[in-house]
């Protein structure tokens, strides 16, 4: 699969482990195998729409919150943007971001 497949699989993992639920937990809300669901979310699979509409339920997100994921770039990419937007910032934006940061 491509590139994609792989980011989606990356976030719906991400999100179930974020709600804290165990692959068999969340396939068992969604009424999927749990080898189908590892399939997604190792990038081997794309889900059918069907079933992206169950993930969304479960998660309690809107689609477009499935493919946010964008931070799944590589880092030398990652900083570039992040680079972008410190150059435009504001003294107290930069100072905000900053205190973000070190709070992580």
């Amino acid at each position: 699969m491509g590139d994609i497949a792989k980011k989606l699989g990356l976030r719906i993992k991400e999100l179930r482990e974020k709600k804290g639920l165990t692959q068999l937990q969340l396939a068992e809300i969604l009424n999927m195998e749990s080898s189908n669901l590892s399939k997604i979310e190792r990038g081997i699979q794309i889900p059918k729409e069907e079933s992206l509409e169950k993930i969304t339920a479960a998660f309690e997100v809107d689609m477009r919150d499935l493919f946010d994921f964008e931070h799944f770039t590589d880092k030398k990419t990652l900083i570039k943007k992040i680079n972008n937007i410190l150059e435009t910032a504001s003294d107290s934006e930069v100072q905000k971001y900053y205190k973000i940061l070190i709070n992580l």
